[in-house]
């Protein structure tokens, strides 16, 4: 019952002395009231948050269009309304389905205007009513009403009495123990004299929802309503009772940290005297460490700072040990202390090629890198981005290069971090406050130039706590990253001399900021003959020592590893090709560990025993139909070619895509048709044959979402195709983009795409003239055996891709 009574003493409306402003009735004028006639027919004013009782006067603020126009013209004529309280309290603009059927007729007592242009109108109630037609709802609402017969007070009986009697004495106490209502409440409560107005004043001004008032002023029987007042009152006081209880309580424990926090001030000073105390030998520690650090004069000026607050803390606050923490931070962290580099370019060669197998371009630009800062000795640190396809090696990179110069080696996953507080560090002022993961791993590291790998930096997250991609702005620029502030170091730290190294699978995904801050390095898929090579030289032995398998009781043949890279794997990395060896290995293990017999030397036969049978790449299909040509595509595993279909029925001109396409993808699919309709004459074609033929076009496999430009001209040649019903060439691919004009634009992932094709036996590839780059750039091994064909516009794809030949059983199209 904390809020009893606000609106009768703590309302602030101006009012005049002589203002009819009447809180309390006497039993005559409540007779009077019940007796009163009142229309059949009331403008209705909804209220939120609060109920009307009989006989209860109370302060209402108008500012709803409609409020506003009824109590108007109610305050100009009659004065009297209908009163009904929302069900929900939010609804601005309600209807009469969003209010309660029983409400309270109400006088006007006092219309006021506020000073900030608001209106408050002090109504008094009078008697209940029920809600029987709507009339109207504009300007505002208006219905027809039936009246309740107000039961009267039971003088005979003794237990209402007591139910009274016990419900005003809560009440007083309530008002008593309660220091949010003014003791003049108590003058109101003891000057009711009729029991029913008591009970309505009560349940008017109580701590209640309006869902609990509401049915109180439905509750016809007044001893039951009595009762569920009694109930409320006495739930009240018991609460109010432990709130005070508590606030006792907190004084006795402040009291008595006060007390103990002079009597440690006493053992200190004791200790002073005798000597030993710890505290004081641990600042002394810390004083000695502070002296060896090859920090600047500010930092050394905050530690001495920081030193000095604690050392007149009490050690048993909780602040003691947050700044306790702080400065064994300022002291463990690495300043101005660096590995010396070894740019042994030879050796750091040697190392990258042990590691790595293939990969040239990227150890060459490692090693560049290595060969300027041997040169220049103070070059600032380049943020390197190895970019491409999973398991091609881009983490262990950054460890071979930590070996190769001798640095310290630190390493942090980015991949779902969304809180920009992960890399700038909380403020130490908060419960729990850490620094950022940056200076936690400069710190692990001991040293302030480490190799430090921001891995999966492609999957940073974001959200209302901040953009940590936004916060590594600082921290990958060279120019910046000289005064990083972290918020709990609380100044800056000089990470120029770091080596940061990012690695991602996706670029789209990295801020626009932050990817030019970095060098992209492409770390493109392995051949099938360089995941040979690193099975045998890295993944076989590796697997082999993991499961405690000796050289000499396991084998497998070059031709076999080749069959189970093209049978089991589908990938551009090495990560499933691992997998696949470890269960070899384990079956290997597994009959060691029984005593069975076995060959060492795997077979065809044992190899499908363990793995099961091989899914296989998808392999190139023939020529014989008509509209199916062959593309390549570069997924989030690396290369790989699909089959473009498509069909023509007869119909009206309607063209149907299907294969979870992508917008882009669609939108090249309408390119090509319409450029086919544009150069109909090319083939002999009349509009006819378009407008009387739907087409269907379908991209295999179903399940996978596809998107991107680059099939636009496998498109073109499979509607080309389709209306000619001539021949595709055999063992042809291709990609590339097509515009409007005719023109064919370039595309990405060519290296990816070229081993693709290669793994599925094709033999020419269609390429855009600027591609040419792409493909010069590639080792003349991984081309052997393919003619590319490098155009300009479609005329040149469409003369190079289709056939004289009709294939088998045309289909007659006119």
């Amino acid at each position: 019952m904390s809020k009893i009574f606000d609106s009768m003493f703590n309302f602030n409306g101006p009012m005049d002395a002589d203002a009819e402003f009447i809180p309390l009735i006497t039993p005559e004028e409540e007779e009077t009231m019940n007796n009163q006639d009142f229309p059949e027919e009331l403008a209705i004013l909804p209220l939120r948050n609060n109920v009307l009782f009989p006989g209860v006067v109370i302060p209402i603020t108008v500012g709803r269009d409609k409020s506003l126009k009824l109590i108007q013209e109610a305050n100009e004529g009659s004065k009297i309304i209908g009163v009904l309280s929302q069900k929900n309290s939010a609804e601005e603009r309600p209807e009469f389905a969003d209010m309660h059927e029983v409400g309270t007729v109400a006088q006007i007592v006092r219309l006021l205007k506020m000073p900030d242009g608001s209106s408050t109108v002090i109504i008094q109630g009078k008697r209940r009513f029920r809600l029987e037609t709507p009339v109207q709802s504009e300007p505002y609402f208006k219905a027809k009403v039936s009246y309740f017969k107000e039961a009267k007070f039971p003088e005979g009986d003794e237990e209402f009495n007591a139910i009274i009697d016990t419900m005003k004495d809560l009440a007083l106490r309530i008002i008593k123990d309660s220091p949010n209502i003014p003791s003049e409440a108590q003058f109101a409560i003891k000057n009711i004299e009729s029991p029913t107005f008591l009970l309505n004043f009560i349940s008017s001004n109580m701590n209640a929802d309006v869902t609990q008032k509401q049915e109180m002023l439905e509750e016809s029987d007044l001893k039951t309503r009595a009762m569920k007042v009694l109930e409320h009152l006495t739930a009240e006081a018991q609460a109010l009772e432990m709130r005070n209880e508590i606030q006792t309580r907190v004084k006795q424990d402040l009291d008595k940290q006060q007390r103990e926090y002079y009597l440690h001030q006493q053992m200190r000073t004791i200790q002073d005297e005798l000597g030993g105390n710890p505290q004081e030998e641990e600042f002394k520690r810390m004083q000695e460490r502070a002296e060896k650090k090859k920090w600047n004069k500010k930092v050394s000026e905050i530690f001495l700072k920081e030193l000095q607050k604690v050392e007149r803390m009490n050690p048993q606050s909780a602040e003691y040990t947050v700044q306790l923490n702080y400065l064994d931070l300022l002291l463990e962290l690495p300043w101005g202390e660096y590995s010396k580099d070894n740019l042994n370019i030879k050796r750091a060669a040697k190392i990258l090629d042990r590691d790595h197998y293939g990969l040239e371009k990227v150890k060459e630009r490692i090693l560049e890198y290595l060969a300027v800062l041997k040169l220049k000795k103070d070059m600032k640190s380049p943020i390197l981005c190895f970019y491409g396809p999973p398991g091609v090696g881009k983490t262990s990179l950054g460890k071979s290069i930590a070996e190769s110069l001798g640095r310290e080696y630190v390493r942090m996953s980015l991949g779902g971090v969304h809180d920009e507080s992960e890399i700038r560090g909380h403020r130490k002022t908060y419960i729990g406050a850490m620094p950022g993961r940056v200076i936690q791993n400069i710190k692990k590291a001991k040293s302030s130039n480490p190799v430090f790998v921001l891995d999966e930096i492609d999957k940073l997250g974001r959200s209302n706590h901040g953009d940590p991609s936004s916060a590594l702005l600082e921290v990958l620029d060279p120019e910046q990253n000289t005064e990083f502030y972290d918020n709990y170091v609380e100044t800056e730290y000089d990470l120029s001399n770091v080596l940061f190294i990012a690695t991602a699978n996706d670029l789209s995904t990295i801020q626009g900021p932050l990817r030019d801050r970095m060098e992209i390095i492409e770390v493109n898929g392995y051949t099938v003959e360089e995941k040979i090579e690193i099975a045998k030289q890295h993944l076989i032995p590796k697997q082999l020592g993991n499961h405690g398998v000796k050289k000499n009781q396991f084998s497998i043949s070059r031709k076999l590893l080749e069959f189970v890279v093209e049978e089991y794997t589908a990938e551009s990395g090495v990560r499933g090709l691992d997998k696949i060896i470890s269960k070899l290995v384990r079956n290997r293990a597994k009959q060691i560990a029984l005593e069975e017999e076995y060959v060492i030397k795997l077979n065809l036969e044992h190899i499908k025993k363990v793995l099961g049978p091989g899914r296989g790449r998808t392999k190139y299909n023939n020529n014989d139909v008509a509209g199916v040509v062959t593309g390549l595509a570069w997924t989030s595993v690396g290369g790989d070619i699909l089959f473009i279909e498509s069909l023509v029925t007869k119909g009206k001109g309607k063209l149907t895509l299907t294969g979870n396409l992508g917008d882009v993808m669609k939108e090249s699919a309408v390119i090509a048709l319409e450029y086919l309709k544009a150069h109909a004459d090319w083939f002999g074609l009349k509009q006819e044959v378009f407008e009387n033929h739907n087409v269907h076009i379908h991209v295999p496999e179903g399940a996978t979402p596809k998107d991107g430009p680059s099939a636009g001209i496998t498109m073109l040649t499979s509607l080309a195709s389709l209306f000619t019903q001539r021949k595709v060439k055999k063992y042809l691919a291709m990609t590339g983009e097509i515009t409007l004009r005719g023109e064919v634009l370039p595309v990405g992932g060519i290296k990816e795409k070229i081993l693709a094709a290669k793994r599925a036996k094709i033999k020419e590839i269609i390429l855009c003239e600027k591609n040419r780059q792409d493909v010069e750039e590639i080792k003349e091994d991984y081309l052997k055996g393919l003619t590319f064909h490098f155009v300009t516009n479609m005329k040149e794809v469409l003369d190079i891709a289709l056939l004289e030949t009709k294939v088998k059983n045309p289909v007659s199209i006119d």
